[in-house]
Order: C-alpha cells, then structure tokens, then sequence
C-alpha cells in the first residue's frame, strides 16, 4: 500500500482516487437539490453530481456523472450544475422511478 502511494504518479495514478467524493456546495432548482461532486480523474476533475428530493416524505437521490473534464474545480462545479438542471428539466421526478 505504501509503495502504491508512493509510485502511483509513476503509472498515472492521481493522488486523489477518483472514487472519493467530495460534496460542494449545493443549489435548489425547481424542488430538486443539486450537489456537485468534486472527482478527479487523471488531474482532472469530472462532471458529476447528486440529485435530490423528498418525494411523498420519502427522500430519493441519484447521482451522474458525465465524460467532461475540466482543469479547475469551480468549471466542474460549474458545469455539474447545469448538467443537473438539464436532468431535472428532462426527466423531472421520473428520475426516482423504480
């Protein structure tokens, strides 16, 4: 495990593993919450979020992620947002359906 962290850079490996998740700021849209997720991937950080709403008292969350990449964090926080506002005009509550 130390000689992993130690030579990932070596073999394309990020510091930070893509599959940790860091929550940023979330915004309301149209009854929905939008939660951009802070990935990374190769450097970069990716398109990617959470949706969420309380439906009948019950609360539903899905989350995306999309193929854009971006060099800095505010883009991806960004452009997650739009894309889950895109999502939510889309699909709107048919996006919790079982």
């Amino acid at each position: 495990m130390v000689l992993g962290k130690l030579f990932g850079g070596l073999f394309g490996k990020d510091s930070v593993d893509k599959d940790s998740k860091e929550e940023a700021e979330s915004v309301e849209y149209k009854g929905f919450t939008i939660t951009p997720l802070m990935r990374r991937d190769g450097g970069q950080y990716m398109t990617a979020g959470i949706i969420r709403k309380s439906i009948d008292g019950v609360a539903k969350q899905e989350e995306f992620i999309r193929a854009d990449r971006h060099s800095s964090s505010d883009d991806a926080k960004q452009l997650s947002i739009a894309k889950g506002r895109q999502i939510i005009d889309e699909q709107g509550e048919r996006l919790f359906r079982d």
